[in-house]
């Protein structure tokens, strides 16, 4: 009784939050609940990011839609990678089961079967709202760090985008800079030379490959118009809840460039539009990753470097990021030492290999009187994870084994009817479906490349004929002329034969 009394004072001191908070669950000592131990996360600490690891089966997906239910009743949009495809059930209510009381009855907390407004996005051929970034907005900078080019390759990128600039030629999607890519290195290379720099084929040749193996992920989806806002991420239903906006990517995973691209673009363009937030009662946004390990496997070490950055930076702008994987050594050190809130869930020791990773999770965690960790981390059931977090003040919270609420929401997949009606019924839809091909880049230089084409063979044309012209007199005077001096010494001498015979026939003749 003692060790539960002094269990039940650490953690309701630990998480007892003053202002508003999104409640967990319930903390349990020797695997059972203990009453009134309620598990809340302040809300204003969640903009300073987080983990939900485990391994499969143990409920990360469900703790990822618990935490976005309950961020979208606060008033706090959402937005979610579905890689799996098992979260756009958020948008109807559950069937509460006899499980589901049962275990709500052990937490201590009335369940209540809910929807919530959301929003279905798609980078690829998936219905839903299309999202979109120009190549423009990319920039020089993270459009080579995507593409992993090296410095002096990074160097040319630049002088295509400076040139551009300065033609008023926008970038708006791949086929715009593969366009550039030829002209520079073919009808337009003494024009770059004289104003930018020689520039090798060499070099573009090989900008060009890393651009056709990001089409090849098929990137010319994503790169083009209409550009999707970001302020379209933090809209509010007549409710005051948050869209919780869920972006399906089932047909993406072998596509782990075009992935990481559009996480990189997303993230830089939030940081770049959104001003700063200080010290605010709640997040504007919060991001959740499931499966980022695809971010983090594929990515060059420029563009780790990249969104370690930005998620050191995020923060201010009111926007929190939340990584969801299997393990945590997924998530490179440099970003895990950024995450305030860890929600970690069972993990399994079948290896030596295993036993080593969940020893060096472990370490990850704070110190607890209560839990031997890195033995409780394989003893937890589905449903039930190590928590810790920040408080109000910034600190670490205790370690808490949690027994966490299930969803309100129901936890499966709409129907493609389903899907259909909630398509029809957005606006987004309608806002992004219509596909922009405006003038551009690779419009406005075939024009040139044509037009240039068309003044060589005008003026090819031209030298032929003058060289004809000046031909055609000469060929004709000495031929007429040829003509008439045979003519003439053909009569002549046609004539003196004549007049020689007749000469000859009267002196014959006596006349």
């Amino acid at each position: 009784m003692a060790d539960t009394a002094r269990f039940l004072e650490s953690i309701t001191s630990g998480y007892q939050p003053k202002g508003s908070s999104i409640t967990l669950g319930t903390a349990m000592l020797n695997e059972t609940p203990v009453e009134g131990a309620f598990v809340k996360i302040p809300l204003k600490t969640m903009n300073r990011h987080g983990l939900i690891a485990g391994a499969t089966g143990t409920g990360k997906t469900k703790t990822l839609q618990v935490l976005a239910e309950q961020l979208s009743e606060n008033g706090v949009p959402v937005l979610m990678m579905d890689i799996k495809g098992d979260l756009s059930g958020i948008a109807k209510a559950a069937i509460e089961q006899p499980f589901i009381t049962e275990r709500h009855a052990k937490i201590g907390l009335p369940y209540e079967a809910k929807a919530f407004p959301v929003e279905l996005m798609s980078l690829s051929h998936q219905d839903g709202v299309r999202l979109r970034s120009t190549v423009s907005e990319f920039g020089p900078v993270l459009f080579s760090r995507v593409l992993g080019l090296n410095d002096t390759q990074t160097g040319v990128v630049n002088v295509i985008f400076k040139y551009c600039d300065d033609n008023n030629m926008p970038l708006l999607d791949l086929k715009d800079i593969k366009k550039v890519l030829q002209y520079i290195t073919d009808e337009g290379k003494a024009e770059i030379e004289k104003e930018y720099g020689m520039i090798s084929t060499s070099t573009s040749g090989a900008i060009l490959r890393k651009i056709i193996e990001l089409e090849q992920q098929d990137a010319d989806l994503f790169f083009g118009e209409l550009s999707f806002d970001i302020h379209d991420l933090m809209r509010m239903d007549d409710q005051g809840r948050g869209y919780v906006n869920i972006i399906r990517l089932t047909d993406i995973q072998d596509k782990p460039k075009l992935f990481s691209t559009f996480m990189l673009s997303l993230l830089a363009e939030i940081y770049n539009t959104m001003p700063e937030k200080g010290d605010a009662d709640q997040p504007e946004l919060v991001i959740f990753i499931d499966e980022a390990h695809l971010i983090f496997d594929e990515a060059t070490k420029t563009l780790l470097d990249q969104i370690e950055t930005i998620v050191k930076l995020i923060r201010s702008k009111g926007v929190g990021i939340f990584f969801v994987t299997q393990n945590p050594t997924d998530v490179p050190n440099g970003v895990l030492s950024q995450l305030g809130l860890k929600i970690q869930h069972a993990l399994r020791a079948f290896t030596a290999t295993d036993r080593k990773a969940i020893k060096l999770t472990a370490e990850n965690y704070p110190l607890s009187d209560f839990y031997n960790t890195d033995e409780i981390i394989t003893q937890l059931g589905t449903g039930e994870a190590l928590v810790t977090a920040l408080s109000e003040k910034g600190n670490p919270t205790p370690l808490a084994a949690t027994m966490l609420r299930a969803p309100m929401s129901r936890m499966d997949i709409l129907t493609a009817d389903e899907i259909s009606q909630l398509n029809a019924s957005s606006k987004l839809v309608k806002k992004y479906s219509e596909v922009i091909d405006r003038e551009s880049a690779c419009e406005i230089l075939t024009r040139k490349m044509e037009a240039a084409l068309q003044q060589e063979a005008q003026a090819e044309q031209q030298k032929a004929e003058e060289k004809a012209a000046k031909a055609a007199p000469k060929q004709s005077t000495s031929t007429m002329g040829g003509t008439i001096e045979k003519q003439i010494i053909k009569t002549v001498t046609s004539a003196t034969f004549i007049r020689g015979v007749f000469g000859v026939l009267n002196k014959m003749f006596g006349k």
